[in-house]
């Protein structure tokens, strides 16, 4: 499946705020009723911030992000079985402990065959059988081995090659859906490049020390995993070999990951007929049909053109041997977490230790609760029963409100900007009026009675899931698209932006501090939920979400002159964050980026207005000696409190669109006026930016 345009905020996402009191004319007797109900109440600290997170000795202007968590970063070490720690992953435990409680509830009872009970409680069951896993070894994958080993010409290869998401497999050539751009009402196919087994072309391409070691562990990894299927050490060093020369070869065709995310350059319509002419030498009539279309498909989009021929030349160049031999490996590393626990850390030791840095893999448990409580997994019957558990009907309505609020706040603020011409801001407005907000969860949900489940199969049950949702996806080709659908369970802690849709969604899950907190200063609720519901709605107007329109048709609305100002200043914000060195000699990648740091930035500038609003042109009250202004901001900072191991934060400069967490407080705030009235920010402070170089977009 294919969601090109979701615009997912890994840690960004919010659902709740508390209702703003009317400040009293009285400010003392303000500040202490405040004061007296959040030290009763408050989980964190004593109004919402936790203060001994912080590390004093750094000035704010200097190391904000450090100033809000360094106490706790300095002393916190993290787990074994995790690449990071921080606040976000914490929401996730607390949201994994609550489904582990739902999925052992329905497990104890004895349930009817085909209910979501059944369903939830012998998929888990058959997960955490390992005694039956590990008996079986590599013998699930026999069949898929046996007919990879079979492939004698080039239609088998393609027939491979179009199976590749039935079997979890990998493929250099790949198809799936999207959103017709012209016209989102309709799902239309999306043919895109692919096939690496790193996270990015830069892990092929770097000939850096870091790179060549992970390359190195890398073809190690290939020839453990093939020997698991031949049982033959030289023959699985030489395929491995083979492997990574293959991938490399693929990996130079590639787009960098910031021309993969740019709208313009990855809109390419065009007809079936015409892309069997643009690009021969394959057969794609055999290609779909492996995949599974059934119905009669004209029209489609290319994302990568350039690279699709030079691909497709690679598939021809190269012998079946070595194709064979790269969807073996594929093949059994994609299937691992599914095999006996020798397969499995095998290739755990090499995603998790090498690219990660884990230390120890996660508790089964949790690795179970994610499986069968993921989107294209059980994941909406448990959401139900989540939703039933934590997530009352009157927190779905006070977000509402609070959405409402921002709209408002971000309103205001596309009146105030100077570089726009009205013409732009009518059509700005437009979108903003347009959005549709999707809160806590689906108003239907999906039915997953096709779906059979059987305890002790717990290779079968995870291919048949994957069947359920490809033979789902593969139908949505030409169908009008459904806008009720959520790509989101409620119990993940996340959110996000879709473009074609026009809309923001919030599951439920994330319906806890340090996003919110109904007993917490309602600055510190503004500072972090309140940002990030802001961060969603600016995904409308960040560098690829300005591409669309306010019905979701991706279109210019912009005069020439304004969309000019405008990549004016995204390429400032860009240039900031090309010079954060996140990892020793290596950057964060502005332009990857960009998309989520003007959500952040304007996400932050919006829910700053719509604080100021709250407040009705009253004084904050001051807190424990902190300014609204303060708290607001430290609000905001200890939501991405957390640090990374080294090999997982290269990991995510170079595959994620996220700026790490650090860049995230540090390259927004330096850019706000209002921090340095807060903190009293100077000039010869380390994050001081004088006037005019600070980025102002939204």
């Amino acid at each position: 499946m294919i969601k090109t345009w979701l615009k997912l905020s890994v840690a960004t996402s919010a659902l709740l705020l508390a209702a703003c009191g009317e400040p009293t004319d009285n400010k003392a007797e303000k500040q202490g009723t405040e004061q007296a109900a959040a030290a009763q109440q408050a989980e964190l600290g004593d109004w919402g911030v936790d203060l001994s997170a912080r590390n004093e000795a750094v000035k704010p202007g200097d190391d904000f992000f450090r100033y809000t968590s360094g106490g706790w970063m300095d002393s916190y070490e993290i787990p074994a079985d995790r690449t990071g720690y921080g606040a976000f992953y914490a929401l996730r435990d607390r949201s994994e402990e609550r489904v582990k409680d739902i999925i052992e509830d329905v497990s104890a009872k004895e349930a009817a065959k085909g209910t979501p009970e059944q369903k939830v409680g012998d998929y888990y069951a058959s997960w955490m059988d390992t005694d039956a896993v590990n008996a079986l070894g590599i013998s699930p994958l026999q069949p898929d081995l046996d007919r990879i080993n079979a492939i004698s010409d080039m239609a088998g290869l393609i027939d491979a090659f179009g199976n590749a998401v039935y079997d979890n497999s990998n493929s250099p050539i790949q198809a799936g859906w999207d959103f017709d751009r012209k016209n989102p009402d309709i799902y239309e196919l999306d043919i895109v490049t692919g096939g690496l087994g790193l996270p990015d072309r830069d892990y092929y391409l770097d000939q850096t020390e870091d790179f060549q070691k992970i390359r190195d562990a890398y073809v190690a990894h290939i020839a453990q995993m093939l020997n698991f299927a031949y049982g033959d050490e030289a023959k699985a060093k030489a395929g491995a070999d083979a492997v990574l020369a293959l991938e490399t070869r693929l990996a130079e065709k590639q787009w960098a990951r910031a021309e993969r995310r740019d709208a313009d350059k990855t809109y390419n319509p065009t007809t079936l007929d015409q892309l069997k002419a643009d690009y021969p030498g394959f057969d794609w009539d055999a290609f779909l049909k492996a995949h599974g279309y059934e119905q009669k498909i004209e029209d489609l989009n290319v994302s990568y053109p350039s690279a699709t021929g030079p691909v497709i030349d690679i598939v021809n160049s190269t012998d079946l041997e070595t194709w064979k031999t790269y969807l073996t490996y594929h093949l059994i590393s994609s299937n691992a977490y599914l095999l006996s626990n020798e397969i499995d850390d095998a290739n755990f030791a090499f995603y998790g230790k090498v690219l990660g840095g884990q230390e120890e893999q996660r508790p089964r448990w949790k690795r179970g609760v994610s499986i069968v409580g993921a989107q294209s997994g059980l994941g909406e019957a448990l959401g139900q029963l989540y939703v039933q558990r934590y997530f009352p009907p009157e927190a779905k309505a006070q977000m509402v409100e609070l959405v409402e609020n921002l709209r408002k706040a971000y309103g205001q603020r596309i009146d105030a900007i100077e570089w726009m011409g009205e013409e732009t801001k009518k059509q700005a407005h437009e979108k903003l009026a347009s959005f549709r907000p999707k809160i806590g969860y689906p108003d239907k949900w999906l039915d997953l009675s096709g779906i059979d489940i059987e305890r002790g199969d717990l290779f079968g049950n995870a291919r048949r899931v994957r069947k359920f949702f490809e033979d789902r996806d593969n139908a949505r080709i030409g169908r009008k698209t459904d806008r009720d659908e959520w790509f989101m369970t409620p119990q993940t802690v996340n959110a996000y932006y879709n473009p074609p849709f026009n809309e923001i969604v919030f599951p439920a899950a994330i319906l806890q501090p340090p996003f919110f907190d109904p007993n917490a200063d309602a600055a510190v609720n503004y500072g972090a939920i309140g940002a990030v519901i802001g961060h969603e709605m600016g995904h409308g107007f960040d560098d690829q979400g300005s591409k669309f329109d306010a019905t979701g048709v991706q279109r210019d609305w912009w005069t020439a002159d304004d969309l000019k100002a405008f990549q004016e200043r995204t390429g400032s914000l860009a240039g900031q964050y090309d010079k954060y060195e996140a990892v020793p000699g290596h950057f964060v990648n502005g332009r990857l980026t960009l998309g989520e740091n003007i959500g952040d930035l304007g996400g932050v500038s919006a829910a700053l207005a719509a604080y100021r609003l709250s407040l009705d042109g009253k004084d904050a009250p001051i807190i424990d000696g902190f300014t609204g202004l303060q708290r607001f901001f430290l609000g905001y900072a200890q939501v991405w409190k957390g640090k990374m191991r080294e090999q997982a934060l290269l990991t995510r400069i170079k595959s994620d669109p996220h700026s790490p967490g650090e860049f995230r407080v540090n390259g927004v705030v330096r850019n706000v006026p209002e921090w340095y009235q807060a903190f009293g920010v100077q000039e010869g402070d380390a994050l001081y930016l004088a006037p005019e170089e600070r980025v102002a977009i939204w």
